[in-house]
């Protein structure tokens, strides 16, 4: 297939755009970068677009990955950053659909981005897709985000919606910035660690990613999350295990929320999100429980 894919220089992207070039597919990477720059994160083989505008009408993708976006946690959420997250995603989403649609570049199917922070606080209940999203920023976020991606279904496009939890890997993400605590023995439990966090090891996100791609029956909502969520309690045990030190300290909701902020609904809300409807694909699971 050729594949599009925005946001392919970011911790997940890059990691698709090399499992998509192994399997012999031509990538091309929309992102603000260089070419060059975005040729050294992404791989040689791919082709860099400097944005929406490069797309010709005589340039036509089976596929498109949307996974742009401003990082969430970063910054705290005035009402300014909040407009700049919502842009970044909703926005460009949209411009991103009407642009293929001018353009006469109608793919195939589109996976485009979400996370599981749609379903909000929901404490111990199992999440499946048929979950609504929260009335919270996070979920009223989501939700519009995810709307944008499926207008491109009016033009006949299979469009998949990426609900991801935390992605486990050492090279990047979460667990790349939590490390460096926990290996000097300064980890520590969040609020009461009762909160479930929905994770899925970053072999299976691309795994999943790709068994979408190629899924002519695959459509709609999927969490892509491993089948055994874990609390932030056992998240925290399993990686003071795995870096040999520590973990006895907690950081209480209190705190975490005086800092942070909303962010804090990030580290606190409880997701026990599963994934049913990729097990109902027969997607078999490289890591379906926790091992740090």
């Amino acid at each position: 297939m050729r594949v599009l894919v925005t946001g392919g220089t970011g911790f997940l992207g890059r990691r698709l755009c090399a499992a998509l070039l192994a399997q012999g597919h031509a990538v091309a990477v929309v992102s603000r970068p260089r070419a060059e720059a975005v040729r050294r994160v992404c791989g040689g083989a791919v082709s860099a677009l400097g944005g929406l505008g490069a797309l010709g009408a005589g340039e036509a993708f089976d596929a498109v990955v949307n996974l742009a976006g401003a990082p969430v946690f970063d910054r705290r959420w005035s009402a300014a950053r909040k407009a700049l997250l919502r842009e970044s995603r909703v926005g460009f989403t949209r411009r991103l659909v009407a642009r293929l649609t001018e353009a006469g570049q109608v793919p195939r199917v589109m996976l485009s981005a979400s996370a599981v922070g749609i379903y909000g606080a929901c404490g111990d209940r199992v999440l499946t897709e048929e979950e609504g999203a929260a009335d919270d920023f996070l979920g009223g976020l989501c939700a519009a985000w995810e709307a944008a991606a499926e207008e491109a279904g009016n033009a006949g496009t299979r469009v998949c919606l990426l609900r991801t939890g935390l992605v486990l890997d050492p090279s990047g993400g979460v667990l790349r910035r939590m490390l460096p605590a926990f290996r000097c023995g300064l980890g520590a439990r969040l609020g009461d660690g009762r909160q479930w966090m929905a994770w899925i090891g970053l072999e299976d996100w691309v795994g999943l990613a790709l068994r979408l791609l190629e899924d002519g029956g695959a459509a709609g909502a999927y969490n892509l999350t491993a089948p055994e969520p874990v609390t932030n309690g056992a998240f925290t045990a399993a990686l003071a295990a795995a870096t040999g030190r520590p973990a006895w300290a907690a950081a209480p909701a209190w705190l975490l929320r005086g800092m942070l902020g909303e962010r804090a609904s990030m580290l606190l809300a409880s997701q026990r999100a599963v994934p049913r409807r990729a097990e109902a694909l027969g997607y078999r699971f490289k890591r379906a429980t926790l091992a740090l």
